[in-house]
């Protein structure tokens, strides 16, 4: 059942923006995560389509609301810095296209999960908040999902998310850092293994 939570919370922070104009609050954090699981339910989960409208949705609703750049830089760490244009470039189309296939592949295996919200705590970042949720899993007690909500120019976006203490970004980074050290072709060769895995990922 884990690995149900995990893909149901990534394919949720890829979901819709909200505006915001001045610093974010605790509210406007907590409204825009209720209003995207809400999003996701509706539009995708439980929505009466075909299964490529639903695959389109998820493809539209994670190239316009995910940021990322920023997960991209992050999950790159130092690496980031000393790719090429051409290899951040490549990398966030293998990385976006990997992921769309993946999480869209597995959405379905979500029905009928639903978030409770338990507050937000500040982030000592600027312009983000972390919102707490948990959701019942079916199996032991609920597990706890923390959203990572970032204001960026005027839009919030879920930046990261920390499943039971567990940061999804920070789990890349370390995975992607590990291939890079250990590969002589770098970030070249992670980025070739992203496209590999992404045309080996079916429906």
């Amino acid at each position: 059942m884990k690995k149900f939570l995990y893909t149901f919370a990534f394919a949720l922070s890829l979901m819709f923006a909200h505006s915001a104009h001045a610093a974010l609050s605790n509210e406007q954090a907590e409204s825009f995560i209720k209003k995207v699981t809400n999003q996701g339910i509706e539009e995708i989960i439980n929505a009466n389509v075909s299964l490529k409208e639903k695959d389109a949705r998820f493809a539209k609703l994670f190239n316009e609301y995910l940021d990322l750049d920023f997960i991209g830089k992050f999950v790159l760490g130092r690496y980031w810095k000393t790719a090429t244009p051409k290899q951040q470039s490549e990398f966030i189309s293998a990385y976006r296209a990997l992921n769309i296939k993946t999480w869209s592949a597995r959405f379905d295996e979500f029905k009928g999960k639903s978030f409770v919200f338990k507050g937000t705590t500040p982030s000592n970042s600027d312009n983000q908040v972390f919102v707490n949720t948990t959701v019942d899993m079916g199996q032991g007690a609920p597990a706890k999902v923390v959203w990572r909500v970032k204001d960026t120019k005027g839009e919030l976006k879920i930046v990261d998310i920390i499943i039971e203490n567990v940061s999804l970004a920070i789990t890349a980074r370390n995975e992607y850092t590990a291939y890079i050290k250990k590969n002589p072709n770098g970030l070249d060769a992670l980025i070739a293994d992203l496209k590999q895995k992404s045309e080996q990922t079916s429906r």
